[in-house]
């Protein structure tokens, strides 16, 4: 068993920035389940938001949040994690993090789709890979933190599981050496999930492979509330190609002035909404899948044609040499894109302080649910959410568990495999996993109704039938535990879709086209699902 003051899953911008703090204080474990780098933050293209601008102030960044979030978001949960944004931005400068700058040494600031002032702080468009480069080097550095790559965490330890006399609360996870087979045991009064989103759920996403929903399925086996599931972002503007399927081409492009337009070239957005292409992304989703129901052609273009060669590539270089090599010039003809899952809105239900509805456990970054993005999350929030709400994380863990006090001595019982077998066809696990993103990508996408989602419901529940059972008769590998939590993960989400009775933000159902705000107001804020 392996003793630690904190156990952080995921080694993203919430996990490493939780870390490097926490370990000023004690020892470490940071568990990922591939290499630390393979994180969503490493995907993340635009920026980070925060006001730095004279011009700006912290209520227009509130106001275009709650405005992006369709009355879903907390005043008081934005408001903190908004005006918490220039503290903890400096602090990732200090950590090595660059930002781009104007030749006056001012940094430069991008616009967004929902965002009224330029507030995106970026490099180029690899303002993710950035961050997490430099905050990996130093974490690696620190020696009260150790890193364990290729740990994929299977499930969280708690009281209530083990059978102790006393209050539920989460001691610690069980994990999977993928290198070796073996399941080994953490040890934690203070656990944090910062495992990110889901977005694998969808056969169509910008996510990387390792978006499969992990910690919110911990959770809610753990027996942890989850809230507003129904909410998945999908982004506007992903590449089309065949060779190219999972390339996002940032919202910071129509910030810079590229327009949506169709095959003929017409400007479409000012139909569908007065901001054109800078409309927050839930409705140019919506329009974008419209128009290519209305064409029946395969896509619509992004172009930036209009702006000056030098600007487009020094700007971004990162999607003008992808293109590139895919034979589109970006600078002389426009991208086809598609919409394409992003971004989990809900997931475990938090305070602003990152703590869960079970002691011992924290959540940070999109595997959470603050409040900060409602119905529709504003582009380049999710980044200043996840080391904002770390730093909190961090003073509440301390308060509810200080570190002088000597932690109570629990031996965990070692993992138990029983009489299993290696998993024999993997075939059946490969099949499953396509058929619960195909099934997802048809029926619980950008737009729904109630026999889709009924349809859904129906083969997704025969599905972890069939998922449980792999589970209990043979050896857990790393394919065998991410189709367990897609399958549960896919569930929460029909199962809070079918739950609310009206159209908002990223739920949007022909059954109930419109946002109903008098059902609204007579129940919570949140799609709250209590777990089993």
């Amino acid at each position: 068993m392996k003793n630690y003051d904190f156990i952080v899953v995921g080694s993203g911008i919430a996990g490493l920035s939780f870390a490097l703090r926490a370990a000023k204080l004690g020892k470490v474990a940071v568990i990922t389940k591939k290499n630390a780098s393979q994180t969503n933050t490493s995907w993340a293209q635009g920026g980070i938001s925060c006001v730095k601008d004279p011009e700006d102030s912290f209520e227009q960044h509130v106001a275009d949040t709650l405005d992006a979030g369709a009355g879903l978001c907390p005043r008081e949960v934005v408001h903190t994690i908004v005006s918490e944004g220039p503290e903890v931005i400096d602090e990732l400068i200090s950590w090595g993090v660059e930002f781009d700058r104007k030749k006056n040494g001012d940094l430069e600031l991008g616009r967004e789709g929902g965002h009224g002032k330029r507030r995106i702080l970026h490099h180029k468009d690899t303002t993710g890979r950035e961050i997490q480069d430099k905050l990996e080097a130093e974490a690696r550095e620190h020696k009260n933190i150790d890193f364990y790559e290729h740990h994929f965490a299977i499930d969280l330890l708690t009281t209530a599981k083990l059978g102790f006399a006393t209050p539920p609360r989460c001691v610690g996870i069980y994990a999977l050496d993928e290198r070796t087979g073996d399941v080994e045991t953490f040890r934690s009064d203070r656990v944090i999930l910062c495992t990110g989103g889901s977005g694998r759920v969808y056969l169509y996403t910008t996510n990387p492979n390792i978006a499969t929903g992990d910690g919110v399925a911990m959770a809610w086996r753990a027996g942890c509330e989850i809230a507003n599931m129904e909410f998945v972002q999908f982004h506007p503007t992903c590449l089309y190609h065949h060779k190219e399927k999972s390339f996002l081409i940032t919202e910071a492009m129509r910030g810079e002035g590229a327009e949506l337009i169709d095959k003929d070239g017409r400007q479409f957005m000012k139909e569908y909404d007065r901001r054109g292409s800078l409309a927050p992304r839930d409705i140019v989703a919506r329009a974008i899948d419209l128009e290519i129901k209305k064409t029946g052609g395969p896509c619509v273009y992004l172009d930036i044609t209009h702006k000056p060669k030098k600007f487009v590539i020094d700007r971004f270089p990162n999607i003008y040499e992808t293109c590139k090599r895919l034979d589109i010039d970006i600078t002389k003809e426009p991208i086809p894109v598609v919409p394409a899952a992003h971004y989990q809105c809900g997931g475990v239900s938090t305070d602003v302080n990152g703590a869960t509805t079970l002691p011992g456990l924290w959540a940070v970054g999109e595997v959470a649910c603050t409040g900060l993005h409602g119905a529709n999350r504003l582009a380049s929030n999710s980044l200043l959410e996840g080391v904002v709400v770390s730093k909190r994380a961090l003073e509440n863990c301390i308060s509810k568990m200080p570190l002088k006090i000597k932690p109570e001595k629990i031996e965990l019982p070692e993992w138990e495999s029983g009489e299993v077998t290696d998993v024999d066809e993997l075939v059946v696990i490969y099949h499953n996993w396509d058929e619960i993103r195909r099934l997802m990508w048809d029926y619980v996408s950008i737009v729904r109704t109630g026999k889709r989602l009924q349809r859904a419901a129906t083969r997704l529940h025969n599905l972890q039938r069939e998922v449980q059972e792999f589970y209990w008769n043979f050896r857990v590998t790393s394919e065998l535990l991410e189709l367990r939590n897609l399958v549960e993960v896919a569930t929460l989400i029909v199962d809070s879709a079918t739950r609310r009775k009206e159209s908002r933000g990223a739920h949007y159902t022909l059954d109930f086209p419109e946002r109903n705000d008098a059902r609204f107001q007579e129940n919570t804020k949140l799609n709250r699902i209590i777990a089993r």
